[in-house]
């Protein structure tokens, strides 16, 4: 075969039109610069960012249409995260004779116990959800009131909860009235005394572990009572056991008492609910009063409170009696008013 024809068995190689890659590259850079996007505000959480994203995308005549029941209007998102699986015939009659509803929430996980230390990440999600699942059930009590106990850990998450509130009222097209996180003294933990002064048991564990030291160092004299009792709490932890069933069955003559804790709850409460009456509280503080109160409610010692769980009390017409329910559990009990509280210690 000859040259010539074997060169017309074989295909053409050249092309004159540019690569595919090169050609997308062209087309790209011809295009016009898109609008900037607006900068997303970093402190709105970024579920709600996207669930805003989507609702401003979807064409008006598919986005859902607000709902109205009984003159009221929300969302039908959520009509959806608030419906129930079970037939359950509503009783307004017994919600009406509550006049004002306390939910007493521990706090967050917090960074340590070793020092008045705040919230982790897993922690301020943990009350951010919580506030989020409030702003469901806000029928019965449009107007609320946020209290926390006078240290870092209550108020982060006091400081959470108001956030997830507020995320869930615009999530939801809800409407409510909720005021800022302040502190009550009357909710702080249970106190310990020492030579420097009565504080939180919290605050207490450097003072409590620089003894230590200096008498395992030296070596000389006996531990003072208060130390032993302090040492006691601390090496129950430390062991695995649980520090609050001491406290709660022990006499420990320098801890603050179980009973002095619930009346000191009791205290503020009625003053709260005095001046935000037909309003909810939450109340953010420690596990150990939160134990306590609900032991004595029930009458029994119904565990440690996880970190964001709740005590409900409900209060009834007049103040004088109350439902506390905790863990599936709800009893009634009589309101200690405050000439009622018997003062051993007077």
């Amino acid at each position: 075969m000859s040259t010539t024809s074997r060169g017309d068995t074989f295909r053409r190689t050249d092309r004159t039109d540019a690569p595919l890659y090169l050609a997308r590259y062209t087309e790209r850079r011809s295009r016009p610069a898109p609008p900037e996007e607006p900068v997303e505000d970093q402190s709105v959480p970024l579920y709600l960012r996207r669930f805003r994203d989507r609702r401003d995308e979807t064409p008006a005549r598919v986005r859902s249409v607000p709902l109205e029941y009984e003159g009221e209007r929300f969302a039908p998102e959520y009509a959806a995260v608030t419906r129930s699986h079970e037939i359950i015939p509503e009783e307004r009659t017994l919600r009406d004779t509550y006049t004002t509803e306390i939910r007493i929430i521990r706090h967050g996980i917090t960074q340590g116990y070793s020092t008045d230390a705040g919230l982790t990440p897993m922690g301020a999600w943990q009350a951010h959800q919580r506030g989020q699942a409030l702003a469901r059930t806000l029928r019965e009590w449009p107007q609320m009131r946020i209290v926390c106990a006078p240290t870092n850990r209550a108020r982060q998450t006091a400081e959470q909860i108001h956030r997830g509130l507020l995320d869930g009222l615009a999530q939801y097209g809800r409407e409510a009235e909720v005021t800022e996180p302040e502190p009550v003294e009357e909710l702080k933990n249970f106190q310990v005394w020492s030579p420097d002064g009565v504080r939180d048991i919290t605050a207490s564990f450097r003072k409590y572990q620089a003894e230590m030291e200096k008498l395992e160092r030296m070596a000389v004299g006996d531990r003072p009572r208060w130390l032993v009792e302090i040492d006691r709490f601390y090496r129950t932890q430390l062991g695995g056991a649980d520090p609050i069933q001491l406290w709660l069955t022990v006499p420990l003559m320098y801890f603050e008492s179980p009973q002095a804790c619930v009346r000191r709850f009791w205290t503020g409460f009625n003053r709260l609910i005095a001046e935000s009456p037909g309003q909810r509280i939450i109340a953010a503080t420690h596990s150990g009063p939160i134990r306590a109160f609900a032991t004595w409610a029930h009458g029994y010692d119904p565990g440690e409170p996880v970190n964001t769980e709740e005590v409900v009390v409900r209060v009834k017409h007049g103040g004088r009696t109350a439902t506390v329910s905790y863990r599936n559990r709800v009893t009634e009990v009589n309101i200690p008013q405050e000439d009622e509280i018997p003062r051993w210690d007077a």
